[in-house]
């Protein structure tokens, strides 16, 4: 299951960095000599950052969320020494995608 994601994921980024080129060449030399070019990749580097921080933030708090009521099913006495340390490694996991939004706002407010 995981590998047929993650082929859909390769397959899908490709076929957007191919639309990106397709796109880009629509403009010709007068976006070369504009110098928006570098704006596009800006924006492009916002974007994928966002898309691949909030895919990985969503498969390592799925894991971890899965993980943890695996070991309180299994020992249902646990669950204070389980529950507390899941959240704060789901906090920790969601903090970094939020940088990497904050980060992307960043690079978007240079456009």
């Amino acid at each position: 299951m995981f590998r047929r994601i993650t082929i859909s994921f390769l397959l899908a980024l490709l076929v957007v960095a191919v639309a990106s080129v397709a796109f880009a060449a629509e403009e010709g030399a007068a976006a070369a000599a504009g110098g928006s070019n570098v704006k596009t990749f800006i924006a492009l580097a916002a974007g994928f950052g966002i898309a691949i921080a909030s895919f990985g933030g969503a498969l390592g708090q799925g894991k971890a969320i899965a993980a943890g009521l695996e070991g309180i099913a299994r020992n249902p006495s646990a669950q204070n020494k389980i529950f507390i340390p899941m959240i704060v490694g789901l906090a920790l996991i969601e903090s970094l995608v939020i940088y990497t939004l904050v980060i992307a706002f960043i690079l978007v407010g240079k456009l």
